[in-house]
């Protein structure tokens, strides 16, 4: 349990430092786009924009940070339960909050920093109501509607957030979650892992289901940092890979509370996704989130960068 936890916490600084470093990237990139109106009809970015965004130097650290936040989650979703884990490594909320205040020049406001330590006090609940996790067995039909479910979140949700274009950066954030939450719950089904089974691993729709939960889940998380808040768009990431993933854990896996704990387990959960929930209100707001547009920056910056570059 405690190697589980500590996995978790390391995921959950790797992946709240590698959200900031990329909202740092997408600020440099969103101002390029506004100079070169590399944005769709609706407001948006485009997918030229997105890709430039993920070639700034920042942004390419963040996403080595998020790599091995993701391989350490991984671990994590293996060791413990997908409400334990999920939800701690969805703490990455409050290192991407702290961190902005450094890098993105965000003042969070009393109200957020009171859903921040609401977040904080129901992890500890989580860890001390947690008990074994399950076995993760269930049928091969199973992983074949995870990898639909993934299809359909990803594709669908980039259309949507296409046509909502500017006021899609919660949604995307939200839908994005639920992509690394599907990326979990896949990693807690996979075959051929232990023991070792090249061919049960490679034959399983889950593993699929992962890597396209896992690249899409990033492509929507990219987008939400590059039109919204980085604290909202991170907090709405958090409800979307928390909640489906803890009640599938619970419902369907096999993953439980310690004896008489289950109070605990329940209001650690339904505070950590209401401060969540929070924070992504409070730190949506235009001008208070500190998204892409309040990225400090010198007036020479753009000045010796060709535009669209």
């Amino acid at each position: 349990m405690l190697a589980g936890l500590l996995t978790a916490v390391a995921a959950s600084i790797c992946y709240g430092t590698g959200s900031v470093l990329q909202a740092v990237g997408s600020g440099k990139s969103a101002r390029r786009v506004a100079i070169a109106g590399s944005v769709t009809q609706h407001g948006g970015p485009s997918l030229s924009s997105t890709a430039k965004a993920a070639m700034t130097g920042e942004f390419i650290v963040g996403t080595i940070l998020d790599f091995v936040g993701f391989g350490l989650g991984v671990l994590a979703a293996r060791l413990l339960p997908l409400f334990l884990s999920q939800t701690v490594i969805s703490a990455n909320l409050v290192i991407t909050a702290v961190l902005s205040t450094k890098l993105l020049g965000i003042r969070l406001s009393r109200a957020e920093w009171t859903s921040i330590a609401v977040v904080c006090s129901a992890l500890v609940l989580l860890a001390t109501a947690a008990g074994p996790e399950g076995s993760g067995a269930t049928p091969v039909s199973t992983h074949w509607w995870l990898l639909v479910i993934a299809l359909l979140l990803i594709v669908g949700g980039i259309v949507v957030v296409r046509l909502l274009g500017g006021r899609a950066a919660i949604l995307a954030g939200l839908l994005s979650g639920l992509g690394f939450g599907a990326l979990g719950v896949g990693v807690r089904v996979l075959n051929g892992i232990d023991p070792f089974d090249a061919r049960a691993l490679l034959s399983d729709p889950a593993l699929y289901a992962i890597l396209v939960a896992g690249i899409g889940g990033m492509y929507l998380h990219t987008v939400a940092l590059q039109i919204g808040s980085v604290n909202g768009a991170t907090a709405a990431l958090v409800v979307g890979e928390t909640v489906l993933p803890g009640m599938i854990g619970v419902l369907w896996l096999g993953d439980a509370s310690r004896f008489g704990f289950t109070w605990a387990a329940i209001t650690g959960f339904v505070l950590a996704v209401s401060g969540a929930v929070a924070v992504a209100w409070f730190g949506s707001s235009e001008g208070h989130g500190g998204g892409p547009a309040t990225v400090p920056s010198t007036p020479t910056e753009d000045a010796r960068t060709p535009a669209g570059v």
